[in-house]
Parts: C-alpha cells; sequence; structure tokens
C-alpha cells in the first residue's frame, strides 16, 4: 500500500484540503462540459487502463449529446478481450480519426511516441487552437498537451477518469463501471497493488452492478489452447540472471513471431505474469517480437528496482514497478542494454 500521499491522505483518496489534482480536474471537467465534440485515444497495444479510461468517459459524454469518438494507432481494432467495454460503438479506426480535432483526450498516455501514427493530431490540433487534455497516472508523463490532468498517486487512470465523472455529475451506470473496474483490475494486478481509497472505489464499481467474476476472466484468465504451447516453449528457454539487477536478479524470456503466430496480442502480453512470479529475481523481462527483430519489452520488478527508470533509459517508461519499451536488433542485444540500465537504476526503499 502506499504511504502518505501529495493528496495528504494515507489512503490515496483525494483530501479536501490539499489536492494538487483538483483544480486541473475542474478546468478538464469544465472544458468537457462545453464540448460538443471530443475525440479520445488511448495508447498503441491499448490495455483495460487506457482503452476502459477512453469509452467510460466517451459514453459519459455521449450521454450528453456530445459526439464522441475513440480510437488508438494500433491495432486495427481493439484487443479481443476488450471488445465488450465498447457497448456503445464509440470506438472507430486511426484512418477515420479528423486531422486537427477540436478537443483531444489523451488517455494513460505518457508520451506523444505511446500514440503511434495519432500523435500528428497533438500538435495539430493545439496549431489549430484547439485543446488537448492529458489524462494520466505515470510519474513519467511528458505534458505534451494544453492541460494536464496528472496524478502519479492514482493507481490507474480509471481514478481519475472517475474524479472527472464526479465533478461532471454523470451517473455511473453499469456500462461505465465495467470499464473503470476493467482498467482497475488490471492495473492493480488484482487489487494487490492498491490503495484502501481504491478497495472503496472498487466497491462502488461493484454497487453500481459490475459482476467482478465475469469481468475479470475475460482480461486475466482466458486463452486459447495454443497459448500452452507458446508458453512452454517461450519459458524452457527463459533465463536468470542473479548478478544482474544489481544483485537482486533478472529473469527474461523471448517470445518470437513464430512462437506468438495465431496468438492475440493480450495471450503474448500475459507471459510476463507468469515470467514475473521467479522467486529467484526482482526483476523480469520479456521481449516480444513485432516484426523481424522489433520488440516490444516488457519490464516488472518485486519492489526494490525502479524498472520505470530503466525503460526510460532504454527509450521507454512507465512505472517503477511496471514499465517498458520498444527496441530493434538482435534480443542478445536488447538484453545487454537492459543489464547496463538495471544496473543503474535507482533502488527504491
Amino acid at each position: 500500500m502506499r504511504g502518505q500521499s501529495e493528496s495528504g491522505r494515507s489512503d490515496g483518496g483525494p483530501s479536501t484540503a490539499i489536492d494538487p489534482v483538483a483544480p486541473a480536474v475542474a478546468e478538464a471537467a469544465r472544458k468537457l462540459a462545453e464540448a460538443s465534440d471530443v475525440t479520445l485515444f488511448a495508447h498503441i497495444n491499448p490495455d483495460a487502463d487506457a482503452l476502459g479510461s477512453a469509452l467510460a468517459l466517451g459514453r459519459a459524454l455521449r450521454r450528453r449529446g456530445c459526439t464522441v469518438r475513440v480510437s488508438f494507432g494500433k491495432p486495427e481494432l481493439p484487443p479481443f478481450s476488450l471488445r465488450d467495454l465498447d457497448g456503445d460503438g464509440l470506438v472507430v479506426p486511426a484512418n477515420e480519426v479528423p486531422a486537427a480535432p477540436p478537443l483531444l483526450v489523451v488517455c494513460d498516455t505518457g508520451s506523444l511516441q505511446r500514440l503511434g501514427r495519432l500523435a500528428d493530431r497533438v500538435p495539430a490540433t493545439i496549431a489549430a487552437g484547439g485543446e488537448v487534455i492529458v489524462i494520466d497516472h505515470h510519474v513519467s508523463n511528458t505534458r505534451y498537451g494544453t492541460l494536464h490532468v496528472v496524478d502519479e498517486h492514482a493507481e490507474a487512470t480509471v481514478m481519475i477518469v472517475l474524479r472527472l465523472l464526479d465533478e461532471l455529475g454523470e451517473e455511473l451506470d453499469l456500462p461505465i463501471a465495467r470499464c473503470l473496474y476493467a482498467g482497475l483490475v488490471t492495473d492493480t494486478r488484482s487489487f494487490r497493488h492498491a490503495s484502501a481509497w481504491t478497495h472503496r472505489v472498487a466497491g462502488r464499481l461493484l454497487e453500481a452492478g459490475v459482476d467482478p467474476e465475469a469481468t475479470t476472466r475475460p482480461l486475466l484468465d482466458t486463452h486459447p489452447f495454443g497459448w500452452l504451447s507458446m508458453l512452454s516453449g517461450v519459458l524452457g528457454e527463459a533465463e536468470l540472471e542473479t548478478a544482474a539487477a544489481q544483485g537482486l536478479g533478472l529473469v527474461h524470456a523471448t517470445v518470437r513471431l513464430a512462437q506468438s503466430d495465431g496468438l492475440r496480442s493480450e495471450d503474448v502480453d500475459s507471459v510476463i505474469d507468469v515470467v514475473r512470479t521467479t522467486s529467484e529475481a526482482e526483476v523480469a523481462a520479456v521481449l516480444k517480437e513485432t516484426a523481424p527483430q522489433q520488440w516490444s519489452v516488457s519490464l516488472r520488478a518485486d519492489s526494490r528496482v525502479d524498472v520505470g527508470h530503466a525503460a526510460a533509459a532504454c527509450g521507454g517508461g512507465g512505472h517503477r514497478l511496471a514499465s517498458g519499451f520498444t527496441a530493434q536488433g538482435p534480443a542478445e542485444d536488447i538484453i545487454a542494454a537492459l543489464r547496463k540500465a538495471l544496473d543503474e537504476a535507482p533502488l527504491l526503499d
């Protein structure tokens, strides 16, 4: 659980006395309340927190009579496990997004690079006099918009979106609550990294009608049979380096294109949650080949090594216990660069 936060509460919730995010929440709510056309972005290869945030806010805005579209740079369609969240048909292909939306909301995206081919919409919107509201909980957020609702103490971006919905006076109906719960349960590792306040928020979502088993199982506990074969091959070639990460240990595995053929992106992404269970290593890394010698790298730490710092050194970003980056070249070279970054990363108390 987190300690005393900048919000002035030990339970992670916003304080009525000291809440540095409150002015940005109020200003964002005012702009959204006045808007008639809003475009919402999630990062490339969206997860439940990014897409759930965009869809929850998008549904609320559509109920207010606003024209709403939700999109992301890749892939063309939402991950299979997240498609049921878009009950309103808000998601549109990237090529249908206006060149310069009048009001753009970017969810759970720490930098422009994480928007992929939609990144150019941000400077275009600003140049045309529009607004870009960035809603995020990453400490590494680069503040690339015109208004930043960034709370690094929030366990998930959906927590900030819920604050916006409350500020707007919006009803927490079941479809919105499901989107928020999906982001919350995944970004907190099934509430293992969650404050008392976050558990209270989860209670609100359950009271709104969310079925936790029905919502969580497709996200975390469902894979096709072919996943077992892929996992067997990948784990059989995993390597443990006990001297790496400043002597705290690194375990790493590689998922090559041939191994992931026919599987969904979320199936490949789930490998890190198995690799990270290695008791002899503080840090886990999974290299996922997305094209020949092009990689998406996921990093996780148990408690002490700041993998957000290590990811930033490799051109990526994220949180201190969960982060990632992209890279090109032989897998061995990427692991070598990662070793160096981990040896230089801060150790946490």
